[in-house]
């Protein structure tokens, strides 16, 4: 085999492993079967910026027309110490030409950073993030995330928006720390 090739080949070998090891090194949200591999989010990394994950400035779910569903959070067995008092609403608004989602939180560690994903089924569930393509990319726009700074005073909100209608099967919303994803603080269930 000439050397040119098999230098391409070993360096395609070594970035197949690389990926191998990052996707691993991801984790796992605890979905189903369906649910598509780890996120892939470098937690240290403004996913926003890249991504539609959310404008605080957006029409909120409530107020963006279509058939509005809500649901209050219940703090999770996962959470991180300190956040018992975590509370608020999750809304999601169906339309004929996408969805809305917005959170509110109260109880939240101040400044830090969260992240906010629509789930299949319900909290008791524990099924994974909701995908308009299952088995597609684990990010928007197939799936629907929310990511948010909390403020002094341990508040949160953020509205996203989607070109995609989630189906009756999403039925609750999970918040994160965004540095420990497997974390889970607190879900809403849609109802």
């Amino acid at each position: 085999m000439p050397r040119g090739q098999l230098l391409v080949r070993r360096v395609l070998a070594v970035l197949a492993a690389v990926s191998l090891v990052v996707l691993g090194a991801c984790g796992d949200d605890g979905g189903s079967t369906s649910d598509a591999p780890a996120t892939g989010m470098d937690p240290d990394m403004d996913h926003s910026e890249h991504l539609n994950m959310g404008d605080a400035s957006a029409t909120p779910a409530a107020e963006a027309g279509g058939d509005l569903v809500s649901g209050s959070f219940e703090v999770l067995d996962t959470r991180p110490p300190g956040l018992d008092e975590v509370a608020g609403t999750a809304q999601l608004a169906r339309r004929d030409d996408g969805t809305t989602v917005t959170v509110e939180l109260t109880g939240l560690d101040p400044e830090a950073s969260y992240i906010a994903h629509v789930h299949f089924g319900t909290c008791d569930e524990a099924l994974g993030h909701y995908q308009f393509e299952e088995g597609g990319i684990a990010m928007p726009p197939n799936e629907i995330h929310l990511a948010f700074d909390a403020d002094a005073d341990g508040g949160g909100f953020m509205t996203a928006e989607n070109d995609g209608v989630v189906g009756d099967d999403g039925r609750s919303v999970v918040v994160h720390p965004k540095d420990l994803m497997d974390n889970k603080i607190a879900c809403a269930d849609l109802g």
